[in-house]
């Protein structure tokens, strides 16, 4: 992501037929605005091929997504409480009134909604809302892609939380595709950030189908700028 979209202005885009093979084809896209890439993408594409050579890592044990409350159900249930510092009411206020496509129910909910700092993990249920239907596979890694970007950099932040952020956005965002799944039913979403500094965060995904195949996994890099409390003088 070399510079921000601009939603009230249309993008053009190149795309380069850089390999076209037996198996393996690729092709480089462009996206421009005001004359200047906003977006850079390569894109592989495989035919289907079967292999005796096949693993992957265990899917976490964690409750399913009938005994979980929604985002939403979690945070009406935070707002009813009269304790509640007004700081964090404001922001789930404005977490509540996004209009977020996406159906949510948090494994660990606990620590997603207060200060205290915890381990650079989330674990969530997550699919799309409405019926997308067994359609072009290509309409699911669509959305899957959206599904993924909700609170994946976010994870850095959790042992963090006694800062105040100012600014974070993706630098790049990638993803590789498994298994056929449905974007609308439910996947859990696993996450975890390996490491951060220097302004920057890392963090790694998995999405899981409910019969416990790894369908996807993401990797995203981010710019992560907090307030900085000044140094008091040694004088």
């Amino acid at each position: 992501f070399p510079a921000p979209g601009d939603p009230k202005v249309p993008v053009l885009y190149e795309v380069e037929r850089t390999r076209t093979g037996r198996s393996f084809s690729v092709r480089s896209v462009k996206a421009i605005q005001h004359g200047k890439p906003i977006f850079i993408c390569q894109a592989s594409f495989q035919l289907v091929q079967e292999s005796p050579v096949q693993h992957q890592f265990s899917m976490p044990a964690v409750p399913p997504p009938e005994e979980l409350l929604t985002q939403e159900e979690l945070i009406n249930t935070f707002l009813q409480n009269p304790n509640l510092a007004e700081r964090y009411r404001k922001q789930l206020n404005k977490i509540e009134a996004k209009d977020v496509p996406i159906d949510i129910k948090p494994v660990n909910p606990p620590g997603m909604f207060f200060s205290e700092a915890q381990e650079p993990k989330l674990l969530f249920w997550v699919r799309a809302r409405g019926y997308i239907g067994e359609c072009d596979s290509k309409v699911h890694c669509c959305v899957a892609a959206y599904i993924s970007d909700y609170a994946f950099l976010g994870t850095a932040l959790l042992p963090h939380r006694q800062h105040d952020v100012k600014f974070m956005v993706s630098l790049d965002h990638s993803m590789w595709f498994h298994a056929p799944f449905r974007a609308d039913h439910w996947m859990l979403y696993e996450c975890e950030s390996p490491w951060a500094g220097g302004c920057r965060g890392l963090v790694h995904g998995r999405l899981w189908r409910r019969d416990g195949v790894l369908a996807v996994t993401c990797a995203q890099e981010g710019v992560i700028r907090v307030a900085q409390k000044p140094e008091s003088s040694k004088l």
